[in-house]
């Protein structure tokens, strides 16, 4: 059999990837600590599951409308109304399986072979590879530890020519935990007011997991003159731990929505009946727990930041979101395994350590920017503490 062309354009997922191998690795017995995958621990709030067993006791079990249930979309608009200060009619939001089907459905209709699609690194590892299937250009810059790797406004600048279509923004970031001010994001809406033919795809999936005095902020909420250019995308898997649901959303121009629907019509049509149903119990019901959660994630975030730093070679900035820290491992490039291996590059880092202490992670360069790698600590603090401790150990073993 031959495959297509556009197969031979992606690479698997490397975060995926690991967390694979941490599971390979138990199943032969070996005690693995798995920090490579962005879910949190907790469980999914027990009044969400309880609207879902409601779904299906009332048969609502047959296929819903492509872009969503008419209660998911109008709870949808009430986020945006009630979270963002954003007003949205039902016309222009969607509901799609996961934030990365928003994505690949956005990309999907709108980017033809050539056109470029502008992505600051560190970014998350599919954001080229989506690009690449449509047959589009990743084009990458670079930001560094020196500025939050955020990107800036002259960066922007530089990077746009006649053939960008998209910047896609992601903020809180993963993997770096950086966090957009208003003042950051104005910076950049600023240099897309002088570009009309490029819009913004923004990953608000971290929303609601910034911490301290940080204040989370969207494009278009910064800048209302770009809303017919800006698609907003988020979902229920990070902040209500509905990964296994499989439910993002999106709101944009009402034109785009339909092409999006277009594309997942002929190709998941609409989302799980009953995950919708509970969709619509996260969105309108109780919402102290996040709250609450993201106090348990503030906390863990203390703690790795701590241990990390205190880890020979190892240098870690506070990160303001989500649930990743993106530490630098450059002072360990170089250096030799008790076992004789010689550490050229943060992947052979993290494939070292995974081997020798039993700690699984992402490497930087999956994410476009090394040499650095990236700690979920979306896991229990027991958990947290032992694999840090481990990464102290690995480190301090190094010659």
């Amino acid at each position: 059999m031959r495959f297509s062309k556009a197969l031979s354009r992606i690479k698997p997922s490397a975060s995926i990837a690991a967390s694979q191998r941490a599971r390979e690795l138990r199943a032969e017995g070996r005690d693995i600590i798995a920090l490579s995958a962005g879910e949190p621990d907790f469980d999914t709030p027990e009044h969400i599951k309880q609207a879902a067993e409601r779904a299906m006791a009332a048969g609502k079990t047959k296929y819903p409308p492509v872009s969503g249930i008419a209660e998911l979309r109008e709870a949808i608009v009430a986020k945006f109304k009630r979270d963002n200060h954003l007003e949205y009619s039902t016309r222009e939001v969607m509901v799609s399986n996961g934030g990365k089907q928003v994505i690949v459905n956005a990309l999907l209709a709108t980017v033809d072979e050539g056109d470029e699609v502008i992505i600051p690194a560190p970014y998350w590892v599919s954001y080229p590879e989506m690009v690449n299937l449509c047959g589009g250009t990743p084009v990458i810059v670079k930001s560094s530890a020196e500025n939050g790797f955020k990107l800036t406004g002259e960066q922007l600048e530089a990077a746009i020519t006649p053939r960008t279509k998209w910047l896609m923004f992601n903020s809180p970031c993963n993997p770096s935990g950086a966090v957009y001010s208003p003042a950051e994001i104005k910076a950049l809406t600023d240099v897309l007011l002088e570009h009309p033919q490029v819009g913004i795809i923004s990953d608000d999936i971290y929303e609601h997991l910034v911490y301290g005095d940080t204040r989370f902020a969207t494009p278009v909420e910064v800048e209302p003159r770009l809303r017919d250019r800006v698609l907003v995308v988020n979902g229920l898997s990070k902040a209500y731990a509905m990964t296994g649901w499989r439910v993002g959303f999106a709101a944009g121009p009402e034109a785009l929505i339909k092409a999006m629907d277009k594309i997942q019509g002929q190709v998941t049509s609409g989302v799980n009946s009953i995950a919708q149903w509970a969709a619509v119990e996260a969105l309108n019901g109780p919402q102290q727990f996040i709250a609450e959660w993201q106090q348990v994630f503030q906390q863990r975030r203390e703690l790795v930041v701590s241990m990390l730093n205190d880890a020979e070679g190892i240098e870690c900035q506070v990160p303001e979101g989500a649930f990743y820290a993106y530490p630098c491992c450059a002072a360990l490039i170089g250096r030799t395994t008790p076992e004789g291996q010689r550490i050229e590059s943060d992947e052979d880092f993290t494939k070292a350590l995974l081997e020798s202490e039993g700690v699984a992670l992402v490497h930087g360069g999956a994410f476009g920017l090394s040499p650095n790698f990236r700690v979920s600590y979306a896991a229990a603090e027991e958990d947290l503490r032992n694999a840090c401790e481990r990464i102290q150990r690995f480190c301090a073993s190094l010659s």
